[in-house]
């Protein structure tokens, strides 16, 4: 028997987990992942026994636990009624996938039969172990199915990924993570019915997955679980809390919780309580918060309520929205974290939002006036004889590269809108355009 049909197997047996029980038997029941269904597409394909004819046989999967990795090996594996062999790249050497391509060799030799070869977490295997993979991928003896939760680009060897197919998967949304308990909720391969879920354990039970469909299905049969222990048909939120020990934040993402948590948040950071906001930044985490809108948030802070207080804050709040994106949650709690305590901790300054905001008042109220002549773009034929660019002074021709000379329309000659601090590294640009506006301003008059 091989390994599929003893997954087959132990996913119809009722001590079998739910989350093996539910796994989808087609690509029809796949949750989440419409971008890699379509007819046509390469999975479709080789699922369909296309796969060697329109493009390569192997995949690799890339994407978060849970989003279905695992179920598409196997969908792979039965659709095409190939050999199904498992290796964990946590307990698995050199010599165990060795011994795997040589069984799919002399299976290819004895009965034509191939393999489909499924290699969890992937990006454990080190380069001698991948590289001992590339002959049985390039030659075919193998479908090399592998999956892995981090970066391809970064984890796997550059030419085991060119002979392969790369499918990035999604996490599920909230919507997808709900279809999927319901299904296992009605499904006779899941409760059957036995149970009904309330709204807000259903909640509850999409923010403890984070996307992950596997952590709801398995927190759904501890609820149900405890429910039907003491002779209760509806999984409510206090059983669902007490089976999982998890609290049920009450967070809406889009009511009064969501705008309140968030303000509470920004405000803590602009007042330097790097413990409150991190118990908050923790709460929006917990509650299933978009982390790309938490990053948003920081990367606006940085400039509005630090500003040059801090010239490196910008930079670490772009580095964590950009950290974020790359390796996704939950490792993302951590730069997001780190973000959060160098905000908090910055000495603060509002003059970059206080400087554009007054700019921006000047010209709505009708204050933009013509660009002197000698600023205007004097690199056309005629510009000469119209006068434009004549009397220019060139920055670089005078001591100290500051031109004393007036850069400003008439109308708003001498206006300040950048008025610095006196805090943090702001103090210093405050002295330093104290001096340069004497210069530069040193033939307007005041």
């Amino acid at each position: 028997m091989d390994l599929f049909q003893a997954a087959a197997d132990d996913a119809s047996a009722a001590h079998a987990p739910l989350a093996v029980r539910m796994r989808p038997r087609t690509l029809d029941e796949v949750v989440g992942q419409d971008h890699l269904l379509v007819p046509g597409s390469p999975l479709r394909r080789l699922v369909d026994g296309d796969g060697g004819v329109a493009g390569p046989a192997s995949l690799i999967l890339w994407g978060p636990p849970g989003a279905g990795k695992t179920t598409l090996a196997y969908l792979v594996s039965s659709a095409t009624g190939r050999e199904f062999t498992e290796l964990s790249a946590v307990n698995a050497g050199v010599k165990e996938v060795r011994a795997v391509l040589e069984g799919a060799r002399r299976r290819s030799g004895m009965s034509g039969r191939q393999t489909v070869l499924f290699i969890d977490e992937v990006h454990r295997f080190s380069k001698t172990q991948q590289d001992a993979l590339l002959p049985a991928v390039e030659n075919r003896v193998v479908t090399l199915v592998a999956a892995t939760t981090e970066n391809p680009y970064f984890s796997i060897i550059s030419p085991l990924l060119s002979r392969s197919l790369l499918l990035t998967l999604a996490p599920l949304d909230d919507a997808g993570v709900e279809e999927v308990v319901r299904r296992a909720v009605l499904d006779a391969r899941g409760l059957a019915g036995a149970v009904t879920v309330t709204d807000a354990a259903m909640a509850h039970l999409v923010r403890v997955a984070g996307g992950d469909a596997r952590r709801a299905l398995t927190a759904l049969e501890a609820g149900a679980g405890a429910a039907l222990a003491v002779g209760e048909t509806a999984l409510d939120v206090e059983t669902l809390e007490r089976a999982v020990d998890r609290a049920a934040l009450r967070y809406d993402r889009d009511g009064d919780q969501h705008y309140d948590v968030i303000s509470a948040f920004i405000k803590s950071l602009r007042g330097s309580d790097v413990d409150a906001a991190l118990h908050y930044l923790a709460r929006m985490i917990e509650a299933g918060e978009d982390p790309r809108f938490i990053a948003r948030r920081l990367v606006i802070l940085a400039s509005e309520d630090v500003g040059l207080a801090d010239p490196s804050a910008l930079p670490v709040a772009v580095a964590a929205a950009e950290a974020v994106a790359l390796v996704g949650m939950p490792e993302g709690r951590i730069n997001l974290a780190q973000a959060v305590i160098h905000l908090a901790l910055a000495p603060k300054s509002n003059a970059v939002v206080m400087a554009v905001e007054a700019a921006l008042d000047d010209v709505r109220r009708g204050l933009a006036g013509p660009v002197p002549p000698y600023l205007r773009d004097a690199h056309y034929k005629a510009a000469g004889q119209i006068g434009h660019g004549r009397g220019y002074v060139y920055p670089h021709d005078v001591p100290g590269a500051v031109a004393a000379q007036q850069y400003a329309p008439d109308v708003v000659a001498g206006r300040t809108y950048y008025r610095p601090t006196r805090y943090g590294a702001e103090a210093r640009l405050a002295d330093l355009w104290d001096t340069v506006r004497a210069l530069v301003r040193g033939s307007q008059k005041s």
